[in-house]
């Protein structure tokens, strides 16, 4: 039956002796990734820290979760977060063996429906107890993907009457209620209508068919309270409503947008009023069409693509910020230089890498917009932060020299990370804890001129520096010459901090002096701090230094 996708679920493992469980279980549903214990599991699809704080994020993402484990430890990790019934992700628990499988949470949500899917493959019997699935086979308040329950209250007391022994009978389309044992009576009092139709009745349990989609024609700030007059008229309820559609050319309409976002709708966009269902009732911007069976809005035109430019901060997953993670979990396409793909992996099935050259920044860029602008969901990875000598500038250069209407309809966003000058400076304390600046050693996009009269007047300013791509074999002098323009202006004692590497698991700090510093310390993965004059140090009771610039500066 057509419908929006439901969310690939979370198997969560704590150890490696459930893995070959949850690979089972993972053949079940191919895009569920195995998240294990950072540490204690490998060959996982994704790792976490905290069992706890992983289910409630996971739970809060309406996730849903697939914990082998014991139930209780799932128990106590989701009361804090435990709250309306209606609006919940399938919770499971499943014996490390596979020799138990228990449906806790999301009965609404199918979650007895995935403990029958997973029992049968484990070949074991689901420890399913809601009272209704026991009695008729199946949870009667839980519709198949394009069905929605009108009220799930109103639909808690209607089953409350069955099990009690009232009969009931079905109006309107509804083959999957012929599998159950239903008490049917033709002339039952008591029934279940199935129709995009509003219906006002304490005896109905009403389940609406999105067989509905609203086809925008013209924009205009009217359009929203002409939308949602057309639709009370109708006497369609909002239930019944699958997409808004609307034409190419308003994909940046801001009144399509807001309306689309009043009734929690997806937009489609098309030119092809071929493709749409037939014609219902109509208004001067916009019409309603119904459709003879739920809307698979993916056989409708196309959404609007998006393109994300992300960064995976240094290297370490815990300091990639949530939103690029979402954003990288979420991505159809994710396109970047190969090294930083790998790092943002695993992919899951179904997603697109697309590897290129470092150098090949503009036409990447250019791919992107193009994977975009067909309605897929592009990601594009730079490894700190994207707006920081990375992607973000060569995503926006070239979006500013296309005349394409088709890019520029994409929705864009960046996302921040955590540079490499920031995450230096964490490590080893706060040495940019006063002004500095950030600069670029190569000279590729910009003339060696250009970099030498940056360093004279920012050592003259005392700013602290941090140098991103210092030194490579194409470049092994330059360093050394920035080095002399520093010293021009610079104590041999001024502190300088070296990270290599860090927040990756070879991650070194390096503590010196610009009078003992040599280029023969620094390579092209290292980042290089060059302190102000009020730049200090004072020893860590564990061994090393604290390196910090302090917030005031003294008068001169």
């Amino acid at each position: 039956m057509p419908g929006p996708a439901t969310p690939a679920p979370a198997i969560v493992v704590l150890g490696a002796s459930a893995l070959e469980t949850g690979r089972r279980i993972q053949r079940l549903y191919p895009e569920a990734q195995v998240h294990g214990l950072r540490g204690r599991t490998t060959e996982v699809d994704a790792t976490y820290e905290n069992f706890g704080e992983h289910l409630r994020d996971l739970y809060r993402a309406n996730t849903p979760i697939i914990a082998l484990c014991a139930a209780g430890i799932v128990i106590r990790s989701l009361a804090p977060v435990l709250g309306d019934k209606g609006n919940e992700p399938p919770v499971l628990v499943v014996g490390e063996d596979g020799s138990a499988v228990v449906p806790l949470l999301g009965g609404l949500a199918g979650v007895n429906r995935m403990a029958r899917e997973i029992a049968t493959v484990l070949e074991v019997s689901p420890a399913i107890t809601t009272s209704g699935e026991l009695r008729f086979g199946a949870c009667l308040l839980s519709p198949p993907p394009g069905y929605v329950l009108a009220d799930l209250d109103q639909g808690k007391r209607f089953v409350s009457d069955l099990l009690a022994g009232a009969p009931v009978r079905v109006e309107g389309p509804a083959p999957w209620l012929d599998e159950l044992s239903l008490p049917l009576d033709p002339h039952a009092q008591h029934r279940v209508t199935v129709s995009p139709l509003r219906q006002e009745d304490a005896s109905t349990l009403c389940i609406h068919p999105k067989q509905v989609a609203i086809h925008v024609e013209h924009g205009g700030p009217a359009l929203d309270a002409e939308v949602h007059r057309l639709i009370d008229e109708s006497g369609v309820s909002l239930h019944s409503l699958a997409c808004l559609i609307a034409p190419l050319d308003l994909m940046t309409d801001a009144d399509v947008q807001y309306t689309a976002n009043q009734l929690g709708l997806p937009i489609r966009f098309s030119d092809d009023i071929k493709q749409l269902p037939p014609q219902h009732s109509r208004s001067q911007r916009a019409q309603l069409l119904l459709a003879d069976e739920p809307i698979d809005i993916e056989k409708i035109g196309q959404p609007r693509g998006s393109l994300t430019v992300i960064g995976l901060g240094p290297g370490a997953p815990e300091f990639m910020v949530p939103a690029a993670r979402q954003a990288l979990d979420e991505a159809q396409d994710l396109l970047g230089y190969e090294t930083y793909i790998k790092m943002a992996g695993p992919l899951r099935p179904g997603q697109v890498s697309h590897s290129s050259d470092n150098r090949e920044e503009l036409q990447r860029a250019a791919h992107a917009f193009e994977l975009a602008a067909s309605g897929r969901r592009v990601v594009v990875i730079s490894s700190g932060d994207p707006g920081v000598f990375a992607m973000a500038a060569a995503v926006l250069e070239a979006l500013h020299a296309s005349s394409d209407p088709r890019w520029h309809a994409v929705n864009l966003q960046v996302l921040p990370g955590v540079s490499a000058a920031l995450a230096t400076a964490a490590k080893a304390g706060a040495p940019l804890g006063h002004d500095f600046c950030m600069l670029s050693l190569s000279d590729n996009l910009k003339p060696w001129a250009m970099i030498e009269k940056r360093l004279e007047h920012a050592a003259a300013a005392d700013l602290v520096m941090a140098f991103y791509n210092p030194i490579s074999k194409a470049r092994p002098w330059q360093l050394g010459r920035a080095l002399e323009i520093i010293r021009r202006q610079r104590a041999p004692e001024t502190l300088v901090v070296l990270g290599r590497d860090i927040g990756r698991p070879a991650e070194a700090l390096t503590v010196t002096s610009l009078g003992e510093l040599t280029p023969e310390q620094v390579d092209m993965r290292t980042l290089v701090i060059i302190g102000s004059s009020q730049t200090c140090r004072f020893a860590k009771p564990d061994g090393g230094d604290w390196v910090y610039t302090p917030r005031s500066y003294p008068a001169s």
